[in-house]
C-alpha cells in the first residue's frame, strides 16, 4: 500500500514505534515498556495494528508461567500469612486452646488447623499435655519466612513474578501456594503466558522517513478539550488529522421496553377516565376462577386440557363465606336470583382446587363484594390458558379487565368503552361488534378489529353481568364487564404482525420497535 495512504490511518502508538525502532530490531512487551513507557495492552495493540498493515512480523514465541498476587496475597503481605500470625500471637500470649487462637486471630478452624499442621511439622509449635497449642521454636518457621519473601518480591515487581525469576526452592514453594483456577483462597494465581517477539518489516523504513519529513512525532493531540481552550494551550499544540468520513460511536441509551410502555399508557388512559385499578394473585381457586362467574363445574373450558392445575398444594384450605354457600345455591337451583341455576350437585371439594388464573374476569368477581356504587374499576391481568401458539394466540397472555357499576349503565355505555379500546388505544381503523356467549354475561358481545396483515380477529369479549354473578356477591345494580386482549391491542398499536414479537429476545428488534413507536 502507498505509504502516504498508510500515513493517514496511523495511531500515535504506532507512530512512536516506527520512529523509535528500525527493521530487524527485536521487539517485545518489555522493550516497549522500557523505551516508550507502554503498558502490556498498548504494546499488544501497537503490534496488532502494525501487523495488519504489513509493517510488523512475528519473530517468535516463548511460553512462560506468570504468578500474580491475588487479593488474599495482598492481605497476607499487609497482615501476615496464617503461619506468621499464628507464631506471632503465641509468642505474645503463650500457650492457648485452638478455639481461643481462632477467635483472637479472626481465623476459621480450617485455616488455623492447616497453619498448625505446617508449623508442627517444622517443629515450630506443638501440643502440650493439657491440649494447648504452644510455641516451641519460632526460628524453625522457615516456610512462613519464605512465603513472606515471595510476597514482598512480587509486590516489588508490580504484583507479577515470572517462573524464570524464581530459584529451585522458591519455584517449589510457589507450586504449593499458587492456583490456576479457584485462586480466591490462594495468595498467587498461576497463569500461562507467552512472550511474543516481533520486528518491523522493510516497509516500515520508508514510512518512518515520511513521518519525519512531515514532522509527525506521535505526540499530537487527539481532541480539543475545554481545558485547552480555557488555558490557550491549543495554540502551541499539533493535532492529529480528523477523518470526517469515519462513523461515530453508536450510542445506545437506556429505554423502556415498548410493550411495557404500552401497558403503562393503557393504565394512564383508564386512570385519567376515573377508573380505579385492582389486582390479584396468579394462583386462584376454581371458585373465583369459574364458580363465582356462574360457569358450571362441568363446563369444557374447565377441563385439564384448558386450565393449568397446581401440583402442590392442590387445594385451598377454605372458601370465603357467605359467598361459597350463595354461589353453590345459585349453581344448584338459582338461589334467590329467580334463575333455575344449572341443576346439578355443586362439588365443594372441586371448588377449592388451585389453578393458574385462566381469565382476567376473576379479578372483577373478587372486586364486586367491596366495590363502590357507582364505581369504575380495571386491572391488567396475566393469564394462563392452554392454547396453540401462533401469530394471535399465546398460552401466557395479558388481558385488561374492567367493570362499571351503576343504576344507569347499559349496553350503549359498554359499546362506547369497547370503541375507545379499539380505536383510541389499539389504533384500529375498522371495528365491528358481533353477538357472543359467556356464561357470566347477558347480553354478551365480542369486539373485532381488522389488522392490515392478519385481517379480522377478536379483540375481546364483554357484556353485562348476570344476576347469578352479582347478587351472590352482594351487588344488585347493573355491572358492565369486559376482558380485552391487551397483547392484541399492542399488536395493532406497535405495528406488529405476530404476538410473539412482543417477547422477542432479539434486542435489535426491540430497539427498532421502540424507535418506531415514538
Amino acid at each position: 500500500m502507498d505509504p502516504r495512504t498508510l500515513l493517514k490511518g496511523l495511531h500515535p502508538l504506532e507512530i512512536k514505534v516506527l520512529l523509535r525502532y528500525a527493521p530487524g530490531d527485536a521487539l517485545d512487551t518489555a522493550t516497549l515498556a522500557a523505551d516508550l513507557g507502554y503498558v502490556e495492552g498498548q504494546s499488544n495493540q501497537a503490534q496488532a495494528w502494525l501487523g495488519a498493515k504489513g509493517l510488523a512480523a512475528e519473530a517468535g514465541r516463548v511460553a512462560r508461567v506468570a504468578y500474580e498476587l491475588t487479593p488474599l496475597g495482598r492481605s497476607w503481605l499487609e497482615a501476615g500469612s496464617p503461619e506468621e500470625r499464628f507464631v506471632a500471637w503465641l509468642a505474645a500470649n503463650g500457650p492457648a486452646a485452638m478455639p481461643a487462637i481462632c477467635a483472637a486471630l479472626g481465623m476459621d478452624q480450617k485455616d488455623a488447623g492447616s497453619a498448625f499442621g505446617r508449623l508442627s511439622r517444622e517443629g515450630a509449635v506443638g501440643m502440650t499435655e493439657g491440649k494447648l497449642v504452644a510455641l516451641l521454636d519460632a526460628g524453625k518457621s522457615r516456610r512462613a519466612a519464605a512465603v513472606k519473601a515471595l510476597l514482598s518480591k512480587a509486590d516489588a515487581a508490580g504484583g507479577v513474578l515470572d517462573d524464570g525469576q524464581l530459584d529451585g526452592d522458591a519455584r517449589a514453594l510457589m507450586g504449593e501456594i499458587a492456583k490456576k483456577r479457584g485462586s480466591g483462597d490462594a495468595p498467587f494465581r498461576a497463569a500461562d503466558r507467552e512472550t511474543v517477539t516481533w520486528t518491523l518489516t522493510e516497509g516500515a523504513r520508508e514510512l518512518a522517513a515520511l513521518l519525519r519529513e512531515k514532522g509527525v512525532s506521535g505526540e499530537e493531540a487527539g481532541a480539543l478539550t475545554p481545558e485547552m481552550l480555557a488555558s490557550g494551550a491549543w495554540k502551541d499544540l499539533s493535532f492529529r488529522a480528523y477523518n470526517i468520513g469515519s462513523r461515530p460511536a453508536r450510542l445506545i441509551p437506556g429505554r423502556r421496553n415498548p410493550y411495557v410502555q404500552f401497558l403503562e399508557s393503557v393504565k394512564d388512559k383508564l386512570c385519567s377516565l376515573g377508573f380505579e385499578e385492582f389486582d390479584g394473585g396468579l394462583v386462584e381457586t376454581e371458585f373465583w376462577n369459574g364458580d363465582a362467574l356462574f360457569m358450571p363445574q362441568f363446563h369444557s373450558a374447565r377441563d385439564i386440557h384448558d386450565v393449568y392445575y397446581l401440583a402442590e398444594p392442590t387445594k385451598a384450605a377454605s372458601i370465603e363465606e357467605p359467598y361459597l354457600s350463595r354461589v353453590a345455591g345459585v349453581h344448584e337451583n338459582g338461589g334467590s336470583t329467580g334463575s333455575r341455576g344449572w341443576r346439578y350437585g355443586f362439588d365443594r371439594e372441586f371448588t377449592r382446587r388451585l389453578v393458574l388464573r385462566s381469565q382476567g374476569t376473576v379479578l372483577s368477581a373478587r372486586q364486586l363484594p367491596t366495590a363502590k356504587i357507582p364505581g369504575k374499576y380495571f386491572g391488567i391481568a396475566r393469564c394462563f390458558r392452554y392454547d396453540k401458539v401462533d401469530a394471535t394466540h399465546l398460552s401466557d397472555f395479558y388481558q385488561t379487565e374492567g367493570i362499571v357499576l351503576g343504576e344507569d349503565v347499559n349496553l350503549r355505555t359498554l359499546l362506547g368503552f369497547l370503541e375507545m379500546f379499539a380505536v383510541e388505544v389499539a389504533g384500529a381503523k375498522e371495528v365491528k361488534y358481533v353477538p357472543g356467549y359467556f356464561p357470566f354475561t347477558e347480553p354478551s358481545v365480542e369486539v373485532h378489529i381488522k389488522h392490515p396483515v392478519l385481517g379480522w380477529f377478536e379483540l375481546g369479549g364483554a357484556g353485562i353481568f348476570r344476576p347469578e354473578v352479582t347478587e351472590p356477591l352482594g351487588v344488585s345494580v347493573p355491572v358492565l364487564a369486559w376482558g380485552i386482549g391487551i397483547d392484541r391491542m399492542a399488536l395493532m398499536a406497535l405495528g406488529l404482525n405476530d404476538l410473539r414479537e412482543l417477547f422477542s429476545y432479539d434486542i435489535e428488534s426491540v430497539r427498532l420497535r421502540r424507535a418506531l413507536s415514538k
